[in-house]
């Protein structure tokens, strides 16, 4: 329930005597828990001056300086979870108001005063931008989106792209930093705040998280060895001399005049394929080998450094995001400075920026715009709830959310500069088109291309050392996201099971994953790595993100949220921003969902064609994420009391009030 004091708009809020000290008389209830600071009743200043209202002022309500408006209330606790006003008084000899605060009986109470009281928040505001931009600007923006712009009509994608930035990834990014730190909860329990029924997405949100940290640590692993391999003086992968290399090895970068065929394979190539993955002793999904040794102490040395990042809270993570958010941009500098000097590097980034206007015309580039947009950044895995909900209750997340989207698509954009230079330069040596050159996708284009490229530049060593260390910052920021995602859903779900120990919980959830990994660990894992990329998070993450949007704008209601909005930033969204919420974003995340369910992608990784039953499977991995959302809702009307139209209302009616903070007293607003 809103509380509020009387008083000028003006005035500040401050503690000065304990709960304990109320007078005879007053009404303060043993079986009552105070939700507020266990300090004082609270003295009503304005520039010095001490303000004394009368008894008739107390019984107002006033506009307080931040916007909450409120009326005193009464009614008795019962010890059923009711709630009653604790009003306390001053002794005369004091110049304090009196004001009323809510009080919350019972277990519920106590949670609640132990979740207020124990939260931490940021340091610092730039822990939490360096943090989000860390979390958003991840190995994707390097490889993902250079390669769907040259695909889609160079410089033409970038009307696209902007537009679903503008009406569908930007909105929903802002919505979902504004619901955290409004409700200052993880994806599971920010439910009961909102509307219980759709518990389930903060279910299907873990599950998710878990699916991508069993696949993406793993790329890591592969960058981890890559970088061990650059402290040689000669790169592994610049000569066709090894033990790994086959007959078909050609090094066209060898002084020797060397005639490139069709069979023809660069060491680059055979050294990520028959050396680090050793796909060749693998037969496919159905056959995937042993597991490599190497790869999993990779692996094991990465998680080990995720643990003791992120096993204290966003203290400690928001110390490490210092280097491991800013580190990749002064690489991306250097590397864009070298690749801009090198010989046909201008046709490189001809053909990156060069526009096909008839693209605009196809649904498909409209359809991987939106995606990119929306995979890039990030809504829909619980990270954005979790990072806002340690902000301070008013810092401006709607200023937040711009820059960091911003810098999130100027990343990508000044990445596609940073590999189509070197692609330039590629074609320029192999005298081939760069289309040639740029057939490698994904984390080919880095670990194939890109580290061919690297080994052929004077300085070679130097280049690699610093290329591979910068893909390992960018996947570590997205780690540390999205393991936190699950850490603050569970902890603020069960914080008297998990709130003390949040060391040994990160402990089991770092286990966890590991031991999720081993499958992309063997020797086919790169087959395993393709799949979970595809469909297990893919239209998972799509379908929950629809229903959050959904459920906050329809459910909950856009006028309510809004004037929550309101509450932490003193201003409340425009017309622009209620519209994408309730139509346009829904639409654009039905439109890319029904897309991708309507025409699913053909997998094929190297030689290897994938048979359909895996198309099959990864269709059931991802629906076991977004299978809880409608068990839950089946649950909940079932345990739920009443009629069904009465356990639908109560489902949908949000259980608990959200604690606003005013000086050091929180207030329920319902």
């Amino acid at each position: 329930m809103e509380k509020k004091a009387t008083g000028n708009e003006t005035q500040l809020l401050a503690s000065t005597k304990d709960v304990s000290g109320c007078n005879e008389g007053a009404d303060c209830r043993e079986n009552g828990l105070l939700i507020r600071n266990p300090k004082s009743a609270l003295r009503l200043v304005e520039d010095g001056n001490k303000v004394h209202p009368s008894q008739g002022d107390k019984e107002e309500a006033a506009p307080i300086k931040n916007g909450y408006s409120g009326v005193q209330s009464s009614g008795p606790c019962n010890g059923m979870g009711g709630v009653e006003d604790a009003q306390c008084t001053a002794p005369a000899a004091t110049t304090t108001t009196t004001t009323t605060t809510s009080t919350t009986c019972g277990a519920e109470g106590q949670q609640q005063l132990m979740e207020l009281e124990d939260r931490e928040t940021w340091s610092k505001k730039i822990d939490f931008l360096l943090s989000v931009i860390g979390y958003a600007v991840d190995l994707g923006n390097v490889w993902r989106f250079p390669y769907i712009c040259y695909q889609n009509g160079g410089g033409a994608f970038l009307i696209p792209y902007t537009i679903m930035a503008i009406f569908g990834g930007i909105p929903l990014f802002y919505m979902e930093l504004a619901l955290g730190q409004y409700h200052r909860n993880g994806c599971i329990s920010i439910w009961r705040k909102i509307c219980p029924i759709f518990k389930g997405i903060g279910f299907a949100i873990c599950i998710i998280d878990l699916y991508v940290a069993s696949y993406y640590n793993t790329i890591m692993a592969w960058a981890f060895y890559y970088l061990v391999s650059s402290f040689t003086a000669e790169l592994p992968w610049t000569s066709c001399t090894n033990a790994w290399n086959t007959g078909n090895c050609t090094n066209y970068f060898s002084k020797d005049n060397v005639s490139w065929t069709m069979y023809s394979i660069s060491p680059a190539e055979e050294f990520y394929t028959r050396q680090v993955l050793q796909v060749h002793r693998s037969n496919g999904l159905d056959d995937l080998g042993g597991i490599s040794w190497q790869l999993t102490l990779c692996l094991l040395l990465i998680f080990t450094i995720v643990y003791f990042s992120i096993w204290k809270g966003v203290k400690t993570s928001g110390k490490v995001v210092w280097v491991t958010a800013t580190f990749p941009y002064i690489i991306l500098f250097i590397l864009l400075v070298r690749g801009a000097t090198l010989p046909g590097a201008w046709r490189g980034v001809l053909y990156y920026l060069k526009p096909d206007w008839q693209k605009l015309l196809a649904t498909e580039v409209w359809v991987d715009a939106a995606a990119q947009i929306f995979f890039s950044l990030g809504p829909g895995f619980g990270v954005l709830l979790a990072y806002a909900s340690y902000n301070k209750f008013h810092n401006n997340c709607y200023q937040d959310a711009l820059v960091t989207s911003t810098v999130n698509c100027l990343t990508s954009f000044v990445s596609g500069f940073v590999i189509f230079t070197v692609l330039g330069y590629m074609a320029e040596m192999r005298n081939e088109d760069v289309s040639e050159v740029a057939k490698d996708t994904g984390p080919s284009l880095l670990f194939i291309t890109y580290a061919e490229a690297i080994a052929n530049m004077p300085a070679s060593t130097f280049f690699a050392i610093i290329f591979f260390l910068m893909l390992l910052t960018l996947g570590l920021d997205s780690t540390f996201a999205g393991l936190e995602g699950v850490i603050t859903g569970v902890l603020d779900e069960f914080p008297h099971v998990w709130s003390k120990r949040r060391e040994l919980f990160v402990l089991g959830l770092i286990i966890i994953c590991f031991l999720g990994s081993l499958a992309t660990l063997t020797f086919g894992g790169a087959y395993v790595v393709k799949l979970f990329e595809e469909y297990a998070t893919g239209p998972a993450v799509l379908t929950v993100v629809f229903l959050e949007a959904v459920a906050v704008a329809w459910f909950y209601g856009i006028t309510q949220f809004c004037n929550d909005v309101k509450e932490m930033l003193g201003f409340a969204p425009g017309w622009y921003w209620r519209i994408c919420w309730v139509a346009i974003s829904p639409i654009f995340l039905l439109f890319v969902t029904c897309s991708f369910l309507s025409n699913p992608p053909e997998l094929r990784l190297f030689d290897y064609n994938y048979p359909y039953w895996t198309t099959v499977l990864g269709y059931c991995i991802g629906t076991s994420s977004v299978i809880c959302i409608p068990i839950y809702m089946v649950y909940r009307l079932v345990v739920t009391p009443g009629t069904l139209k009465e356990r639908i209302l109560k489902s949908i009616t949000p259980e608990t009030a959200t604690e606003i903070p005013i000086g050091d007293i929180r207030m329920n607003a319902v």
